[in-house]
């Protein structure tokens, strides 16, 4: 397999840098030999628009810049898409993950495979909130396993018990199984 390359769009106090740092670890644990995640750091806060990257690979990674030609792209934040486009240099036949209650149809990205799901609304209805906010970001990793079927949702929902032991790790690993339950493609 050749190496994948994610960017993940979404804003402050979402989860993007710990959506890409769990992905890159559930890679791992399905076999990758090569896994990569980091952010990129500017002046952000929380709510301000930010970038995070995860590269996977059958083989060592050596690669050490931003992914300007992502294969998938994930967006945690649909109001991103009216700020930037978190689209930019998306491969051809690229996959494109929107957390958003509309359906694929109401986006039109050429040749890229859109899938959506409702993460906020999982999020709200799991209780997964920080400082009274939605957070996605464990959401947005179950509908990354189904749109993509590069990592199993088992291996997700470990690796979020793994970071939040507890009731709170199963109730994120379960908005995560809700989130690839309901997410969507044309």
């Amino acid at each position: 397999m050749p190496m994948i390359e994610i960017r993940w769009h979404g804003r402050g106090g979402q989860g993007g840098v710990t959506s890409a740092e769990l992905l890159a670890k559930a890679a791992y644990l399905d076999g990758y030999k090569g896994v990569q995640a980091f952010p990129y750091f500017g002046a952000e806060r929380r709510g301000a628009p930010v970038k995070a990257f995860t590269r996977i690979s059958d083989t060592e990674i050596n690669v050490r810049s931003q992914i300007y030609t992502p294969n998938i792209v994930a967006i945690m934040d649909p109001g991103i898409i009216d700020l930037i486009d978190p689209t930019e240099g998306i491969t051809k036949e690229g996959t494109i993950i929107i957390n958003t209650p509309k359906a694929p149809s109401d986006f039109d990205y050429g040749d890229a495979k859109v899938w959506t799901y409702d993460g906020t609304g999982i999020a709200l209805s799991y209780g997964l909130l920080v400082a009274g906010l939605p957070v996605v970001n464990t959401t947005m990793l179950g509908a990354f396993a189904k749109a993509t079927g590069l990592v199993k949702l088992e291996t997700v929902q470990q690796v979020i018990k793994a970071n939040w032991p507890g009731k709170v790790g199963e109730t994120n690993a379960a908005g995560a199984e809700a989130a690839y339950n309901s997410c969507i493609t044309k």
